[in-house]
């Protein structure tokens, strides 16, 4: 009579443990691939989410979450095509589309998928011209995103998008690339005042041919002229008047006297 108490507990306890390993609750973003004798049951065996009842022992339940995970693709040391030595980091995100895939397509599939960016970040910059990777950043990204995507499709991800986060340049090419952009920037500078100079050397030359056709007008123009540097000037100026300038006050006068 005194054993009977201490079975009842190992019996209560074993109890407890079966229904512990045969109840399972998934979150709405999760799904459970289920094994049984080491198959999957039900075809793709994935069940979920809610409440899971297992048989115990005999089934066995790896769960997998669907998510969007955000990997940080560590930094790769790149040779670009034009013989430029870089520091290149990137970061993927990626979800599990399929959970039967992820769990029997692929030993880990977040180790697969980060060896696999990796090796692609390196691939791809190394067939690219520095250039194109500091000035076509989102052609980049893509073609990325496109490779990565069809390597990993077989075991149940997808990958949404690649952003190449930072490239760090060697000390000497920043310093050329520093003077090139200063070279630049002066030689647009030139260009504008070049053309400056030419738009002024047009609106001058229009303006000849305006006074030139119209005598008075130069007349006015030149008398303007002498009241601004009187008025400028505290002194005496000798300015000489082109005979031509006299002229039409000259004939006005004889057609008096006449």
């Amino acid at each position: 009579m005194q054993q009977f108490p201490a079975v009842a507990v190992v019996i209560i306890l074993f109890v407890v443990i079966i229904l512990f390993s045969a109840i399972k609750i998934l979150r709405e973003y999760e799904r459970g691939v289920i094994f049984r004798l080491g198959r999957l049951i039900g075809g793709d065996g994935i069940k979920g989410p809610g409440l899971i009842l297992l048989i115990p022992v005999i089934d066995k339940m790896v769960k997998v979450s669907l998510r969007t995970v955000v990997m940080d693709v560590p930094t790769q040391d790149v040779i670009t095509q034009d013989n430029v030595s870089i520091k290149v980091n990137a970061v993927v995100y990626f979800r599990v589309v399929e959970p039967q895939k992820a769990i029997v397509g692929v030993e880990n599939f977040l180790v697969a998928t980060s060896q696999l960016s990796q090796t692609t970040l390196r691939s791809v910059l190394g067939q690219s011209d520095l250039d194109d990777l500091l000035s076509q950043r989102e052609k980049i990204n893509l073609k990325l995103q496109q490779i990565i995507d069809a390597h990993t499709e077989p075991w149940g991800v997808k990958v949404s998008n690649v952003e190449v986060k930072q490239i760090d340049l060697p000390q000497e090419m920043q310093r050329a690339m520093a003077k090139q952009a200063e070279a630049e920037r002066e030689r647009r500078s030139k260009i504008i005042a070049a053309e400056g100079e030419f738009q002024a050397s047009q609106r001058l030359a229009d303006a000849a041919k305006i006074l030139a056709g119209e005598p008075s007008a130069l007349t006015l123009r030149y008398l303007q002229t002498l009241r601004e540097i009187a008025t400028e000037k505290n002194s005496t100026t000798i300015f000489p008047v082109p005979i031509d300038l006299l002229k039409p006050f000259l004939k006005i006068s004889e057609n008096k006297e006449s």
